[in-house]
């Protein structure tokens, strides 16, 4: 004679075998650990009363939810291509690109990064025009008067960094 209960988990009516009782074994169908209870008992393990209101809640909750997801999605939806400019856009000369740069590097040497994401940001639109200037500071053997008092380590490790940003 079989063991017949019911899965805690998914609610799926099981048979096992006179053996499996007073075992631990898992759902044919969710696969969750559970306990197979002894065959003594004789009839069939009762499920207990669901909740009504308990399950219409957890529908509300789970519908307030799904909503929600979709609205932060509509939210942070992204344009396809670029962004179309606005206003004229800012022409910066080699040398006011250059001071921009070295301000940057003295910002991070300081440790104002705010002040030097801001600089950075304003140098990133010259993509290739500053890192030409990047690497010409780089592997200048003299460096910059403005930033001869910066320990050369920093002073690369500075440089590599906003290269990183700006390519």
């Amino acid at each position: 004679m079989a063991i017949v209960f019911h899965c805690e988990y998914c609610g799926k009516k099981i048979e096992a075998a006179d053996t499996a009782g007073g075992k631990w074994g898992k759902c044919p169908s969710c696969h969750n650990k559970l306990y197979v209870p002894s065959p003594d008992t004789g009839e069939e393990l009762k499920l207990a009363p669901i909740d009504e209101t308990e399950v219409e809640r957890e529908h509300r909750l789970m519908a307030e939810t799904y909503k929600l997801t979709q609205d932060i999605l509509k939210e942070k939806e992204v344009p396809d291509g670029p962004a179309p400019l606005s206003g004229a856009v800012y022409k910066m000369s080699e040398k006011e690109l250059k001071q921009n740069i070295i301000m940057y590097l003295r910002k991070i040497m300081y440790g104002e990064v705010d002040e030097a994401e801001r600089i950075a940001a304003l140098i990133a639109p010259f993509g290739d025009r500053a890192v030409a200037i990047i690497d010409e500071i780089a592997l200048s053997e003299i460096p910059e008067p403005e930033l001869a008092d910066i320990p050369p380590q920093m002073l690369s490790g500075s440089i590599r960094t906003l290269r990183d940003k700006i390519s």
